[in-house]
């Protein structure tokens, strides 16, 4: 998962499910399917970010309990380096040029 701040006032998903990693197209789409929705449910805590998920192998062979899982854990994890890296930026703006 790659992510970063945007200048909108929303967060934006990005999804990246590879055929040679999830062969069946029903298994790509249910991923995708998933994590779009996991994502509605959650924009509200993650802020103004993009973020782009990228499928490894065997996560076509998941069932859809065990994505929601997934997901869940990937944008918690999301949220607390987030809040992290702000709490690092908040400061006036150091001249390292």
């Amino acid at each position: 998962m790659l992510a970063r701040e945007n200048d909108l006032a929303h967060g934006r998903l990005g999804l990246v499910i590879a055929k040679k990693n999830v062969r069946r197209a029903v298994d790509r789409n249910k991923v995708k399917r998933i994590g779009r929705e996991s994502f509605r449910q959650h924009c509200a805590e993650l802020g103004n970010l993009d973020i782009v998920v990228l499928a490894r192998k065997g996560v076509g062979d998941l069932d859809n309990t065990a994505l929601h899982v997934l997901y869940e854990g990937m944008w918690r994890r999301l949220i607390k380096t987030a809040a992290k890296n702000r709490s690092r930026t908040s400061g006036p703006p150091s001249s390292n040029a």
